[in-house]
């Protein structure tokens, strides 16, 4: 799969939550957030099935929309992609950066620090 544009990612994330949906309904949920026109949606997913990036169902006039790969796929090539252009390869450049832009919650630093004790323990 191609590297999505803000605008696709926007739109996978709409799909991984609700798991299928038409255009109208993805059109819809952007509306709450932003104006964008019914026809941009239209054409920007028209483009992400063109790009193998949703599957499209075509069995009724509604055409449903389902994401071509699971979210957690897509993270792990977008953050390796990142990782690899802006952060020279480096994972611990990257987790500096990320944690320094906002103060984690005690909660946050706690599962932050219980995943990091699990890969010094079960080292892959």
């Amino acid at each position: 799969m191609s590297k999505p544009t803000e605008a696709e990612l926007e739109i996978l994330s709409l799909l991984w939550e609700l798991k299928e949906a038409s255009v109208r309904q993805i059109h819809e949920r952007l509306a709450e957030t932003k104006e964008t026109g019914y026809t941009t949606t239209l054409k920007i997913m028209q483009i992400m099935h063109a790009k193998g990036m949703v599957i499209r169902d075509e069995e009724n006039r509604t055409h449903i929309y389902r994401p071509a790969t699971n979210q957690k796929e897509t993270q792990k090539s977008l953050l390796k992609n990142l990782m690899s252009t802006a952060f020279g390869g480096s994972s611990k450049v990257l987790v500096m950066q990320a944690l320094g832009q906002d103060n984690p919650s005690k909660d946050e630093i706690d599962e932050i620090r219980a995943f990091l004790d699990q890969l010094e323990n079960n080292p892959k």
